[in-house]
C-alpha cells in the first residue's frame, strides 16, 4: 500500500513534516513540488476532501456526535 508523508528538504536532506514509521531501509519515491504549484496540488486535495466529508448524508453522525450539556 502506498503512504504519502509531507516532507520539506532542509540543507540537502529531506525531512518530514509529520511523523511516520518508516522501517530502515525503506525505499521512497520523492515528487518535487515547486512552490508555485504546492497550493495547487494542496487546494485540489481539499476539494476531493470536502467533496467526500462535507455532505448532507453524513449530517446524521455529526447530530450523533453532538454532546449535550
Amino acid at each position: 500500500m502506498l503512504k504519502k508523508l509531507w516532507a520539506t528538504v532542509r540543507q540537502g536532506k529531506i525531512e518530514l513534516l509529520e511523523s511516520g514509521e518508516l522501517p530502515e531501509g525503506t525505499r521512497v519515491l520523492v515528487t518535487l513540488l515547486p512552490d508555485h504549484e504546492a497550493e495547487f496540488w494542496l487546494q485540489s486535495s481539499q476539494t476531493s476532501l470536502d467533496a467526500v466529508w462535507d455532505n448532507a448524508e453524513d449530517d446524521v453522525y455529526a447530530q450523533q456526535t453532538k454532546v449535550r450539556l
